[in-house]
């Protein structure tokens, strides 16, 4: 497929407007845009390198929002963002040298556990909570790994930082969805300068869907800001969810995939 027709370009301006919006709210929109942008013709280190370009435009359309709103503010969270920012530059770094399919194994598996924390815990981030760590305790390991993870891998770094503001900072959905698109931004940043200096960026289309992802954005956080907990958790668990199935289904060597084959095996 010819990457610059109008039609390839419309396309993938649509997915982005889509990621942005999903994005902002639950996180996830990384499955929507790199097949979209691996079924447009790109190779897997250009379609990386290019979704990091523009997810950062969604996560700073959110970050922009919430911090309009007075939802969050990034100066306070000095500690996390740095933390964020060398975790994300190392992983960023390590992926372009190894090779981190060994991942797929362990994310689905964490996903899962947040759905059903969610579904388990009806009342968790509807309102603060009590906090169990830390703010610099909270950087150190979750901004650096978890910041290291979007920048090695990726998928559901949004919904990590969110489960992790909620369970470990006693955040409500609503204010934890704030923080977490400033570290997401961060991560984006930090990846995708190290992306640049590997020269895989496509500019152009990245520069397309960054503005999509942009408006999405500003239209999901506007329904964070009004529906908190309402619209975030059920965002959440579909994400894990989706998010899940999509690492299980493209890897046929996955734990999980060999499990349930297994059991439908016994069964049969």
């Amino acid at each position: 497929m010819d990457l610059l027709t109008p039609e390839s370009l419309g396309i993938l301006f649509a997915v982005g407007l889509l990621a942005g919006f999903v994005d902002s709210i639950a996180g996830g929109g990384g499955l929507l845009t790199i097949p979209a942008l691996l079924a447009a013709g790109l190779s897997p280190a250009e379609a990386l390198a290019t979704g990091k370009l523009q997810s950062s435009f969604g996560s700073l359309s959110a970050t922009i929002k919430f911090v309009r709103r007075g939802e969050v503010n990034p100066a306070a969270m000095r500690t996390m963002i740095l933390c964020t920012f060398i975790g994300a530059g190392a992983g960023a770094t390590l992926v372009q040298m190894l090779d981190p399919s060994f991942l797929r194994d362990v994310i689905p598996i964490l996903l899962i556990g947040i759905a059903i924390y969610l579904l388990l815990s009806p009342k968790a981030g509807d309102v603060d909570a009590h906090q169990r760590i830390g703010e610099h305790a909270f950087a150190l390991s979750i901004g650096t790994g978890i910041g290291f993870y979007d920048g090695f891998f990726g998928p559901g770094t949004g919904t990590f930082f969110a489960i992790a503001f909620v369970s470990l900072l006693g955040h409500n959905l609503r204010k934890a969805t704030a923080h977490t698109k400033v570290l997401n931004l961060t991560s984006n940043v930090a990846s995708l300068l190290f992306f640049i200096i590997g020269g895989h960026v496509l500019w152009t289309i990245g520069l397309l869907m960054g503005v999509a992802q942009y408006i999405g954005a500003q239209v999901g956080a506007h329904m964070v800001i009004r529906n908190g907990a309402r619209v975030v958790r059920p965002m959440l668990v579909v994400a894990s969810v989706v998010i899940t199935a999509k690492l299980v289904w493209s890897d046929e060597h996955n734990i999980l995939r060999e499990w349930f084959a297994a059991a439908v095996a016994w069964v049969a």
